[in-house]
């Protein structure tokens, strides 16, 4: 039966009947390749890592395009391992990556200035002055915030821009020759209509008639992608678009593009998370809660953004920059241990174990203080970041509520803005979805979660499949066009999906709030130690 099995997915895959996607988070590209059933076939990915050079975060373009060939190298050898057949064909394929951030090309598609990532939080001046021009909040982040940064700081390439994009609208566009992006990548760059599926003309005329704008030689408009909705035709792999994903040579042309996306977007979709009143919450090196708006908020609020679905509706994150790297280097220090120990742990063990005892420390942690800033927080009030651990003589200093106050100060930031969602706003929340490999460990970062938010959180069994998954069944939603994204994901992709979900504790509850306070009450720690610990040295 299983030697049936895989030769009859064999032959799916030799005739294409597949879709792949392919996420370039922050730390790892990863690719996934799934059938018309939805389940992963094979996957591959490849570690990277930004740098900061000259005080910015980047990327340089040989890392993705090394990355990217990377991640597809590892699935193509894979599916070969699995099935015995090369990977020729593909149905469909859908890039996404990271949001924000500004790519700047020239006339002759030459890159003006080293890629500044979402990470970046050198903007501040710009993100003022939009967020008051406009009257909506302009993050920090987004691409438009960069570009107008560049302008107020006389910067020398402004006036040879002729096309700025996204990190997945810039791989979209070298592998199908199209310089298009999906709405709710395009929503990190620009504000959007999401009635009218473009980015909103009345902003764009604002921008043009800003006296520092006006004597550019181009238009706002005309250097931003265009924008396209899920489902809509963004092209096909071009022949050279083929052989740079694939220098084998093996890999044919032709393959359906599907619009280029963000993170936000594929975890909305990898959570079935697109209606409004819904929401889910995407953890991985940063952190994002997303809840789908029945109307767009008439308010500004600094700390939600103003975002849109893949099909276009609106939505509202709360986006933190700091999420796991400070607990990954906390558990990499109790790996060091275990090593030296003689100890045999593999990473899931050991994070399963730390993660387990977070459940029976103090409430409130004991007293333990944590400060996850590896990098600026906008939502703390800092440009930069160090991570700090602090406690007072009398907390209460054992493993388990050191756990636990890992896992609270990672959750703290977002919370913050979703506050301002919930409690300011009212906004409604049907359902709240987690993902990301966090959730990979039963209840435990769930039940923190729902603490933290005060409300239920649900895991479904796709959660640690994340954005590259995600982005396949974009890809593959090319096929069903005549259903609406959200009816195509609940009677497609997600019928008879298992999932669990975590009640938030009231005891929980008063504790993650009393932690929280203790959290915002000693943040002059964190601003003292980046007035005083260097980033280098």
């Amino acid at each position: 039966m299983e030697a049936d099995t895989g030769k009859d997915l064999a032959q799916e895959i030799q005739a294409g009947r597949t879709s792949l996607g392919i996420e370039l988070g922050s730390t790892r590209i990863k690719a996934i390749l799934i059938d018309r059933g939805y389940q992963t076939l094979a996957e591959g990915d490849f570690a990277w890592e930004n740098q900061l050079k000259d005080g910015l975060w980047t990327y340089s373009l040989d890392q993705v395009w090394q990355g990217v060939q990377g991640a597809y190298a590892a699935l193509a050898a894979q599916v070969k391992e699995r099935y015995g057949v090369a990977l020729t064909r593909m149905g469909a394929i859908g890039f996404s990556a990271m949001m924000h951030g500004y790519l700047a090309f020239d006339k002759d598609d030459r890159l003006l200035v080293p890629f500044r990532t979402w990470r970046n939080t050198n903007t501040s001046q710009a993100h003022e002055r939009l967020s008051r021009i406009f009257r909506v909040n302009i993050p920090e982040r987004w691409s438009i915030a960069h570009l107008y940064q560049a302008i107020l700081g006389g910067e020398e390439h402004v006036d040879r821009v002729d096309f700025i994009t996204t990190l997945s609208g810039y791989v979209h566009w070298r592998l199908t020759g199209r310089k298009v992006l999906g709405i709710g990548d395009g929503s990190g760059m620009f504000p959007v209509d999401s009635r009218r599926h473009c980015f909103d003309q009345a902003m764009l005329d604002t921008f043009d008639h800003l006296p520092e704008v006006k004597s550019r030689p181009w238009a706002i408009r005309d250097i931003l992608p265009k924008l396209l909705v899920a489902g809509e035709d963004a092209g096909s792999l071009t022949e050279e678009g083929a052989r740079l994903l694939d220098p084998t040579g093996t890999l044919e042309p032709g393959a359906a593009m599907a619009p280029p996306e963000g993170d936000a977007g594929t975890g909305m979709v990898a959570t079935n998370s697109v209606r409004p009143r819904t929401g889910n919450v995407s953890a991985g090196t940063s952190i994002f809660a997303m809840v789908v708006l029945e109307d767009r908020m008439e308010r500004l609020h600094p700390e939600v953004d103003p975002v849109a679905t893949p099909a276009g509706d609106p939505a509202g994150m709360s986006h933190a920059n700091n999420f796991t790297s400070d607990l990954n280097a906390w558990v990499g220090l109790f790996r060091d241990f275990t090593e030296a120990a003689g100890l045999r742990m593999d990473d899931d063990e050991l994070y399963a174990t730390l993660f387990n005892l977070a459940l029976q420390g103090d409430k409130d942690a004991g007293g333990l203080i944590n400060y996850c800033f590896y990098s600026g927080e906008f939502l703390a009030g800092l440009e930069e970041g160090r991570p700090v651990f602090a406690r007072g003589p009398e907390s209460r200093m054992n493993l388990a509520n050191f756990m636990r106050a890992q896992l609270f100060s990672a959750f703290a930031p977002v919370t913050i803005g979703m506050d301002v969602m919930t409690r300011q706003e009212s906004v409604r929340v049907d359902s709240l979805v987690g993902h990301g490999g966090i959730f990979a460990t039963p209840k435990v970062a769930q039940k923190i979660l729902a603490a933290a938010f005060d409300t239920p959180i649900r895991v479904m069994s796709t959660a640690a499949e994340g954005g590259a998954w995600g982005m396949a069944v974009l890809a593959d939603y090319l096929n069903h066009t005549d259903q609406t994204l959200a009816d195509y994901l609940d009677s497609k992709v997600f019928a008879g999906v298992e999932s669990s979900v975590e009640e938030p504790d009231p005891e929980d509850v008063k504790g993650f709030r009393a932690f929280f306070e203790r959290f915002s009450r000693s943040l002059p720690i964190e601003q003292e130690a980046v007035r005083t610990i260097p980033l280098e040295g």
